[in-house]
């Protein structure tokens, strides 16, 4: 029997709330599913691994975690975040793995892949 069942949420920190909020619901198309004063949990397409982003100071970049959505048309959705104004890397591949990185109002780094 395995302790740990799966897991239930990401959590970034964020400054302001709202904000960071309609900022994923209009750059990734993300859905608000919960809401309190101090978090927000976000639905990210058919997964069941939502977002949850908290009230409080992000943390810094060296070494933190972060979330990796996966995208089957990877140039597409870069084209479409850049032209939204996110600000993105260029597009990455290392094998199998194709990538890019983007950033939230707050610096909070995530990444967009794909694989085959």
């Amino acid at each position: 029997m395995s302790l740990i069942e799966r897991i239930d949420t990401v959590c970034l920190k964020v400054r302001e709330i709202e904000k960071a909020s309609r900022w994923y619901q209009e750059m990734l198309g993300l859905e608000e599913h919960y809401k309190e004063d101090h978090y927000v949990i976000l639905k990210i397409g058919e997964s069941s691994v939502p977002l949850t982003l908290e009230k409080g100071e992000p943390a810094a970049q060296d070494n933190a975690t972060y979330p990796i959505f996966f995208s089957s048309s990877i140039d597409e959705t870069h084209q479409l975040l850049s032209a939204r104004g996110v600000r993105v890397s260029s597009i990455q591949k290392d094998g199998l793995n194709t990538y890019f990185e983007l950033y939230d109002l707050d610096g909070n780094k995530s990444q967009i892949c794909f694989w085959e």
